[in-house]
């Protein structure tokens, strides 16, 4: 038995012990056993209250939000946490929403009679993000304007030299490093910020386009088209003043068979095309074709909260750590006759339980030298709403944040050799990581599949790209007792029979101890943080690097 199992094995809070200033690793200088391993023993019925029946799915703007908005206030106040809205005495910072239901949308008409039309939904999938009734395009010229990237760190600009006002721009998914496979063209085979297709819609806007629509192709997309295609064609977007009348009108995309017809127009071929998008001296082409649509929406406003909750710092309150996850999940299926409530144990219960169990935890302890806030954000099923909101509207200057952790699905079937990192290779916040995973008999590891671009998939990202370093980690694979095979094959069958759907509910039989393990490693981390004066920055060459840089002068 390794000789520090007695102090190891515990109830309730493990380090209770140690104050907030001792270093773990003067008291614990061999690697920390999971056997035994209890971080806090109250986090089993957080989350299986938050994935109940009762909660119905925790959508926003329902009973469900209800009622998970009461749980977590009511332990935010029973810990002592300082209330984001001290005024009122309540944790909710209320999110602005609109939803917008597309109604029509006509099929995409051309000049050329050997196009024909594309039809909604088969050969291109189409919506407005403006928040008016009917928005119509008429022969707008589509221009080819390869991956549709800016990118003055990678000396990469796909529009340079290039007017599109009332253009429509087409574009490939993904960045040149999926294809190249070279660590010298942005990053690899690793999905950079500027292979998002969040960021070409932006990116579009941003250069006058009057609509943007991206070619899918199931390798570089890292899904299928029934993705993009399938499902409501409602959408949800924070409810701005502007009615995002800042964006294109119309954002969409177009099958690859599609794209091949077009390029079939001028001689050319999809693949041909993406061969030729690769050179860094690429220029724009004209389609030689103009394009008509007509999309009509309805829409309707509503308000769903973000709840924080924060343990101000001694000596340096503007200085703060971050923790964060969403709550919220699908709600209920009022047309499944079995089982019609997406309970989201996993997505996101579980990240919604650690936030607020090392909540309890550093609310037990000496206070912080500085700031720790718990953010537990909406909407992000919805598109990241609730961290976009945050994040326009922070409670303290995202400037002074020394880096953050974000907690989405969690690791509930044991404990684990490795620990995972999505995005890895981005940030210093890494090197505290593997500081403490090494305690544990831990290794790091990159997530399996980078080409897909799940870093830019999770509430982290909205801060992240206002330069804040963020660490998205969880347990990886490799169980302690039952090796990669294993834990390969429970994250498959989590992905192909509960994600996002009923299923996804609370299982008494999961073993937590995983769970345990990676709360103290998040705890660790920011434990150092909250009470040092170092300011973890991005990588050299990230994409964020420079924002954060700006900033630097706040944290003089």
């Amino acid at each position: 038995m390794n000789k520090y199992l007695p102090y190891l094995a515990l109830t309730g809070l493990l380090v209770a012990a140690c104050s907030p200033n001792e270093s773990v690793l003067d008291e614990q200088p061999s690697a920390i056993m999971v056997d035994q391993y209890q971080f806090n023993e109250n986090y089993a019925s957080y989350l299986e209250t938050l994935s109940s029946d009762e909660f119905e799915g925790r959508a926003p703007a329902s009973e469900g939000e209800r009622k998970t908005v009461e749980f977590v206030e009511s332990k935010f106040r029973e810990w002592g946490l300082q209330p984001y809205d001290a005024e009122n005495n309540n944790y909710q910072q209320q999110v602005p929403l609109v939803r917008i239901l597309p109604t029509q949308v006509s099929s995409m008409q051309f000049d050329s009679d050997d196009l024909g039309e594309f039809a909604y939904r088969s050969q291109m999938y189409a919506w407005s993000p403006r928040v008016q009734e009917s928005v119509s395009l008429e022969d707008s010229e589509l221009v080819f304007v390869g991956f549709g990237i800016v990118a003055p760190e990678y000396g990469w600009n796909d529009y340079e030299g290039l007017d599109v006002e009332g253009k429509t721009v087409v574009m490939l998914v993904n960045d040149p490093g999926y294809d190249t496979r070279d660590s010298e063209v942005f990053n690899g085979y690793a999905m950079t910020y500027y292979g998002r297709w969040t960021y070409k819609l932006e990116e579009a806007a941003r250069q006058g386009a009057a609509a943007a629509f991206i070619i899918h192709d199931t390798g570089p997309a890292g899904y299928g088209w029934s993705v993009v295609a399938g499902g409501s064609p409602m959408r949800f977007d924070l409810a701005r003043e502007n009615k995002n009348m800042d964006r294109v009108q119309v954002e969409g995309w177009l099958t690859k068979d599609s794209a091949d017809k077009l390029f079939a127009s001028i001689g050319s071929s999809y693949d041909e095309m993406r061969q030729a998008a690769l050179a860094p001296d690429f220029k724009p082409v004209s389609l030689n074709t103009h394009m008509s649509i007509t999309i009509n929406s309805k829409f309707d406003y509503l308000n769903s909260p973000n709840l924080i909750g924060y343990i101000e710092g001694k000596s340096k309150p503007e200085e703060h750590v971050i923790y964060m996850a969403h709550w919220d999940h699908l709600g209920v299926d009022p047309i499944n006759p079995d089982d019609g409530i997406f309970n989201g144990a996993q997505d996101n219960a579980s990240g919604t339980a650690g936030v607020m169990a090392l909540a309890e935890f550093f609310a037990s302890q000496p206070q912080p030298e500085r700031t720790i806030v718990f953010i537990l954000v909406t909407a992000e099923e919805r598109g990241l709403l609730g961290s976009d909101w945050y994040a326009e509207h922070p409670m303290l200057p995202l400037g002074k944040a020394v880096g953050g952790i974000n907690m989405d699905v969690l690791n509930v079937y044991g404990p684990m050799r490795d620990v995972v990192v999505v995005g890895y290779g981005n940030s210093e916040m890494e090197d505290y990581l593997v500081k403490y995973a090494t305690l544990q008999d831990r290794y790091i590891t990159a997530e399996p599949n980078p080409e897909v671009g799940s870093f830019y998939r999770s509430d982290h990202f909205n801060l992240a790209k206002r330069g804040v370093p963020m660490l998205y980690a969880k347990g990886g694979n490799d169980h302690v007792e039952f090796g990669l095979e294993y834990g390969e094959k429970m994250r498959a069958e989590y992905v192909r029979n509960a994600y996002h759907q009923p299923a996804d509910e609370f299982d008494p039989d999961w073993d937590f101890r995983g769970i345990q393990q990676d709360l103290w490693l998040f705890y660790s981390i920011g434990n150092e943080l909250a009470n040092s004066d170092v300011w973890p920055n991005w990588r050299a060459g990230n994409e964020f690097r420079a924002i954060r840089d700006q900033s630097a002068s706040e944290r003089q």
